[in-house]
């Protein structure tokens, strides 16, 4: 899921957090010259295949929009999910919407034909450990980077070769060193801003009350399609989607 006990933790503490442990913004360009030709979606705008180089990306933990201030983005977590990965897609695919799926690592692996989906309908993919650990800050840098790498590699490979390009801590569990590894493997740090609390199953209509009454938070917004019966949030999604564009805003991505 997307955060560790309370909810609305991330957003709320890394503000202050950030004050309080000043990392470099120096970051490298990754340049995985080994990896599988992308197949399915791998061309599609937006995407990059794992054998070509990245761009580097800050250790910063992003939560604005490519869409400017109107832009929201719809983040998905913790799948893919072979029960609910393609009834969310589906509704993204009826209201015009891409979104971000921030994918566990062994997920991706048992489920590569969803992956490749999931890039194929022209989303973007982002890594969310091997594990989805949400005491990763708490563990040797060691832990984190194998869980990180590990979990990269693994998507990359279900892909068919299409890498992600952020990294989201379960838990918003990010350190330093998450972050500066991440970034110089091409994956920008990925934050939110309205967490729909659909991970608790609250009902259809609290997950659409929060996100409404939370929408001017900010733009990242963050929904799940695994950890259990997801029929909630693909019933909020009808909901929430079509409501955001009579609002004015527009579907984008997290910016890298």
């Amino acid at each position: 899921m997307g955060r560790r006990g309370g909810r609305g933790w991330y957003g709320r503490v890394f503000a202050a957090a950030v004050g309080v442990t000043a990392v470099a913004a120096v970051t490298s360009v990754w340049t995985a010259e080994a990896g599988p030709v992308s197949t399915a979606g791998a061309g599609k705008a937006g995407q990059h295949t794992a054998h070509a180089p990245q761009k580097a990306v800050s250790v910063e933990i992003a939560h604005a929009s490519d869409r400017g201030a109107r832009g929201v983005n719809i983040t998905i977590d913790d799948g893919p999910d072979p029960v609910w990965t393609p009834q969310v897609l589906q509704v993204l695919k009826e209201y015009g919407v891409k979104a971000t799926f921030c994918m566990v690592g062994t997920q991706a692996q048992a489920h590569p034909d969803l992956v490749k989906a999931v890039v194929a309908a022209g989303h973007r993919l982002c890594d969310h450990s091997v594990s989805h650990d949400t005491t990763m800050d708490k563990k040797p840098e060691s832990y984190q980077s194998k869980e990180i790498v590990d979990a990269e590699r693994m998507i990359t490979e279900a892909s068919g070769g299409v890498h992600p390009q952020y990294y989201r801590a379960p838990g918003g569990a990010f350190t330093p060193y998450s972050r500066k590894l991440a970034a110089s493997h091409g994956m920008r740090p990925l934050g939110w801003n309205v967490d729909s609390k659909d991970f608790e199953r609250p009902g259809t209509d609290a997950i659409v009350a929060t996100v409404k009454s939370e929408i001017s938070n900010g733009p990242t917004l963050l929904f799940h399609d695994a950890g259990g019966d997801r029929s909630e949030t693909v019933a909020a999604l009808r909901e929430i989607l079509p409501w955001l564009k009579e609002q004015g805003y527009r579907f984008g991505f997290p910016v890298r």
